[in-house]
């Protein structure tokens, strides 16, 4: 008997050890994303863009809670939200029902996307840039079922080896009529959106559902390429609901501006304290469904263990309590920093310190990414390493840096709507997708989900609105926003030319060992 209590102690300890292991590697990842943030904001504020002492006070206990809470808000959806998504898929997979698969795919579609933060965080700064006249709540609900349906048809994709190119074009093509009929307000808080809610949730259930789906497939062997373009097409379907919500809302443009940070009106313990009781409130309310169908699907053969349950519920509640220092850092005082800079820059006789901290901005937060590194990863494993990891890093880096410098010219030049940039750039998105393999185009579609992470949705969206807030010819709803979606494009764009030029070298190749074997046969 002391020996077994001995040893549950060594067991104990080493997976308390093991937690802490991983606790510290999501802590480092968080520290990539946001010190390069901080970086650019301490060198501006020394510089060329001093801030108000409480405004920077306020970012910098802002940021300490960003870091905190992500970090432990990521661990927790490691313990528990991606083994709830995978025992979700496992259950689904094994009634091998049409009916079933349909339904849970659109509840669950639906309910994972209401707890992703980043939509919340959107929808917050739609909600108070237009004065409420578009209400949060609307647009997460008119977002998550858009994901639910479109995440749906990306699974019976699978199901019915259908291209994904296919489906994409299809997508967009509904998304072109859509927008002929819709103001540019909710255009571009339309395509923003698509970025906005592939993040930390929905990314990890939308793969572990993917996954399962697929072994529902009898007639043959689940090739690499199934795996890819859940993700892509599920965004689709946020453009969709926020443009049908837009037509239900009429032509009449939305109005609204910046509202003023409360670090400028309270004393900064009471800016974090006075959001507590309604941000814990409202991330209760997110991930509740999540953890009701978790316990509800309990009743079926694959159920878990008790222990099972207890390290999930324990991931969850992690995650609630990460997701609830994330955002209060964030509305503390850390957006509202991007906006003041975005605002002060713009300000300048000269275009270039805006278009510069742009550029730098994207390409700092995107090699940052957690899911960026996920992904470049797959890209060289899949290809057998003749492409890169750190050349698909280069592509993306530069890509979004490229978005979000396209972002703030759009706005500091007259005449450049957001259109002139999404028509071609989707249209070009399309058409390359015919030219590369269904792998190449279902990585492609996921990227651009996966480049637009938490700091894209916070710090550079806010920057670009504190841009258009100042420009006099910018409007901040029509030009503020948007940023996201060209965020969203351009890695699509970037993937699919990193494969084509895969083929090319492919074919190359073949051509040359070909040549080979003929000069062989020859001797």
């Amino acid at each position: 008997m002391k020996d077994e209590n001995v040893s549950k102690r060594a067991w104990k300890a080493s997976r308390q050890g093991g937690d802490l292991s991983i606790l510290w590697e999501k802590c480092k990842e968080v520290l990539m994303s946001v010190l390069p943030i901080v970086a650019i904001v301490l060198v501006l504020h020394l510089t060329v863009a001093p801030l108000d002492p409480t405004a920077l006070y306020a970012f910098l206990i802002g940021s300490l809670l960003v870091v905190a809470g992500l970090t432990i808000f990521l661990f927790g959806i490691d313990q528990g939200l991606e083994p709830i998504g995978n025992f979700a898929g496992r259950v689904i997979t094994r009634s091998n029902s049409y009916p079933i698969l349909i339904t849970a795919s659109l509840i669950l579609g639906f309910f994972i996307s209401f707890a992703e933060p980043d939509l919340h965080i959107l929808a917050k700064q739609v909600n108070q840039v237009t004065g409420g006249a578009f209400n949060n709540w609307i647009m997460v609900t008119a977002v998550s079922v858009g994901i639910g349906v479109m995440m749906t048809v990306g699974m019976l994709r699978i199901l019915h080896n259908v291209k994904v190119r296919h489906v994409f074009a299809a997508a967009y093509g509904t998304i072109f009529v859509l927008s002929l009929f819709s103001n540019f307000d909710f255009m571009a808080i339309a395509f923003d959106a698509s970025g906005a809610t592939t993040g930390a949730i929905t990314v990890p259930f939308m793969l572990s559902l993917a996954y399962g789906i697929s072994a529902m497939k009898k007639d043959s062997k689940v090739g690499e390429a199934d795996s890819f373009g859940v993700i892509g097409i599920s965004s689709t379907g946020a453009i969709l609901g926020v443009l049908i919500v837009g037509l239900l809302f009429g032509q009449n443009p939305l109005q609204g501006a910046l509202p003023q940070s409360m670090a400028e009106s309270m004393p900064l313990h009471e800016v974090y304290l006075s959001r507590l009781g309604v941000l814990a409130q409202e991330s209760a309310l997110s991930l509740l469904p999540i953890l009701v169908t978790y316990l509800v699907l309990q009743i079926s053969p694959l159920r878990h263990k008790k222990n099972k349950i207890v390290a999930s519920l324990r991931g969850v509640g992690l995650t609630f309590a990460g997701l609830v220092i994330f955002l209060l850092g964030v509305n503390g005082g850390f957006m509202h920093v991007g906006a003041e800079l975005g605002t002060q820059l713009a300000k300048a006789d000269s275009m270039i310190p805006a278009l510069l901290v742009a550029f730098l901005l994207g390409v700092t937060t995107v090699l940052a990414e957690p899911a960026v590194h996920v992904l470049t990863h797959q890209v060289e494993e899949v290809t057998g390493g003749s492409v890169k990891r750190v050349l698909v890093c280069m592509f993306l880096s530069v890509a979004v840096g490229l978005a979000i410098f396209l972002s703030a010219l759009r706005i500091l030049v007259p005449g450049i709507s957001l259109w002139m940039y999404l028509l071609p750039g989707f249209a070009l998105a399309v058409v390359l997708s015919f030219f590369v393999s269904d792998l190449f185009a279902g990585m492609a579609m996921d990227a651009g989900g996966v480049a637009s992470g938490p700091m894209t949705a916070t710090f550079s969206l806010a920057f670009v609105q504190g841009i258009a807030a100042q420009v006099a010819t910018a409007d901040v709803i029509t030009d503020g926003f948007g940023m996201i979606a060209i965020v969203a494009m351009v890695p699509i764009v970037a993937i699919e030319l990193l494969g084509v030029l895969y083929q090319a070298k492919m074919r190359k190749n073949t051509s040359a060992q070909s040549a080979q074997r003929e000069g062989g046969a020859h001797e």
